[in-house]
């Protein structure tokens, strides 16, 4: 054997020893998808041998893209790489899920072309599972919280990473729902393709079909071209469907075909067109309540509600409003290009306040706060006139008003039993005032 050619050999399996070593996984295929490499610590997270993998194309290997909608090589391959880093839940040829954490780099000849990439992971699954238990996480793919609620919602994502079910989430005005909805995206497969939220409360009726479905040149007057829409737009992604409840008669019934079989008709169109989506669907109403009043189909209900998510009001998570409002005052400090920290007086009125619109709101007090603050610290003479009155404040003795206690109702759904909560007096007082007070209900 030549000489150079047997030092070649003894250092790739020298290189493949050390690589065999690694507590991190490491995949390396070409261009073309073909698995050149595979190590022990790939086989022990992935539950795959590389007897399994070695040679094949590594969508068919796995039985679907590794990277799921994060995937280069989907179509052409690239012609250059930059490295690239991402969380990513896969489940193991067991059918365990699995969340690794993913660095891939590109490699080249001794010419410097781009011939494939090489990606090394480590499973950080456990790891992340006992940092929500313990509480000793602050965030989770985007979403602030520290809260055991959220801790809750945050399983619940995890546990819903590793399948396609359609999801439904509930919460008031401003508690984030779209945000849950992109991080259940973000966690699945699909996470890298479109995500594509429709607010159909939003829209017009006469314009909703096309919004969702499309339309062809000519179908009505102003379509002057073919367009997609949000269901075509989302193919391999997610679509969100917010104010699900606002949805009309009609096309609650053009839904339900798409989640049956997958396809729909442009408007004025005559190709049916198939799609690969995940619907997950939100409405700070309660879907149920809708279906018996008879404004939403019971059968469009049980394809939408499969895994039901309720998201607490920030009221009920006021340990997070710390948390919450130092993000928002980092992200407005950057564009302002100012330090800006919180009084202890301004955070105790924000403590104290009861946040009818949530989130969105305290996010809009802190911005509001920044504009009045011209000094270094946000005090509480600087927050909006309802944080500083605490008129939305629950707390003992507080007198009801018709406008307060309708838009309690409003915003639990006619829930009586929730609206005395929101309100923070007993159901009997709230009762009796209804009765004193009827055209509120």
């Amino acid at each position: 054997m030549d000489l150079s050619l047997e030092n070649l050999l003894a250092q790739k399996e020298n290189l493949e020893r050390i690589l065999d070593n690694l507590m991190e996984g490491i995949i390396a295929h070409d261009k073309e998808r073909r698995i050149l490499f595979f190590n022990r610590a790939a086989e022990e997270i992935t539950g795959y041998a590389r007897t399994d993998v070695l040679g094949k194309d590594c969508h068919e290997a796995f039985g679907r893209p590794f990277c799921g909608g994060r995937c280069s090589f989907c179509g052409e391959p690239p012609n250059s790489w930059t490295r690239v880093d991402y969380p990513l839940n896969i489940v193991s040829k067991q059918g365990d899920p699995r969340r690794i954490e993913v660095s891939v780099s590109g490699m080249t000849d001794e010419s410097g072309c781009f011939v494939g990439v090489l990606a090394a992971f480590r499973d950080v699954t456990d790891l992340i599972g006992l940092k929500i238990r313990l509480g000793q996480i602050t965030s989770f793919s985007g979403i602030i919280g520290q809260d055991h609620k959220m801790l809750q919602i945050f399983e619940q994502i995890r546990e819903l990473a590793t399948n396609d079910y359609p999801v439904h989430i509930t919460g008031e005005t401003g508690t984030g729902k779209e945000l849950v909805a992109a991080a259940i995206h973000n966690e699945s497969p699909r996470g890298g393709g479109p995500f594509v939220p429709i607010n159909c409360g939003a829209l017009p009726e006469g314009i909703l079909e096309s919004e969702l479905f499309g339309h062809v040149k000519g179908a009505f007057s102003g379509a002057i071209r073919d367009k997609k829409g949000r269901f075509e737009l989302a193919h391999d992604g997610t679509i969100f469907l917010d104010e699900l409840t606002d949805l009309p008669k009609s096309m609650q019934v053009k839904l339900l075909r798409v989640l049956q079989e997958g396809t729909f008709d442009r408007v004025g169109g005559e190709k049916t067109i198939k799609v690969n989506v995940r619907v997950i669907s939100a409405s700070n109403r309660e879907l149920k309540r809708e279906v018996e009043r008879k404004n939403f189909r019971e059968d469009l209900y049980y394809r939408l509600n499969v895994v039901p998510i309720e998201l607490p009001p920030l009221r009920e998570r006021k340990n997070d409003i710390p948390l919450l409002a130092e993000k928002f005052l980092q992200q407005a400090a950057q564009q302002a290009q100012k330090s800006v920290a919180l009084s202890r007086q301004a955070l105790s009125a924000m403590m104290d306040y009861a946040w009818p619109g949530n989130v969105r709101e305290l996010q809009n007090a802190i911005y509001y706060s920044l504009v009045k603050c011209k000094g270094r610290v946000i005090r509480l003479e600087n927050l909006p006139m309802e944080l500083k009155n605490k008129r939305s404040c629950r707390g003992p003795g507080r007198k009801l008003d018709p406008e307060l206690v309708r838009a309690a109702l409003e915003r639990t759904g006619g829930n009586k039993a929730k609206a005395a909560r929101d309100l923070g007096v007993g159901r009997a007082t709230l009762y009796r005032f209804l009765a004193e007070f009827p055209d509120v209900s």
